[in-house]
């Protein structure tokens, strides 16, 4: 399983456009994707009203878990994506 601990910098947080973006790329995903804050239920990174339902805003840590082939590559595009401000 890889896991990598994001600073969210967006200005927006992970809402709107960035949460949009970022659950596309979590869908294209051959692995299963959980996102959640630190000590938080981990919702899926491919659910829309999941991730907006994290109210996840600027500045906060989130913690991305993916399990798989190719679990690295999505958590280093899904990493990147929330570290745009």
């Amino acid at each position: 399983m890889a896991v990598r601990k994001v600073i969210v910098e967006s200005s927006a947080g992970l809402h709107a456009r960035p949460a949009a973006t970022f659950v596309q790329t979590a869908a294209k995903a051959p692995v299963d994707v959980t996102v959640a804050k630190p000590g938080g239920t981990p919702v899926s990174a491919k659910s829309i009203l999941s991730i907006l339902a994290l109210d996840v805003r600027s500045g906060e840590v989130i913690v991305l878990n993916a399990d798989g082939d190719g679990a690295d590559q999505v958590l280093d595009e899904l990493a990147a994506i929330v570290s745009v401000p």
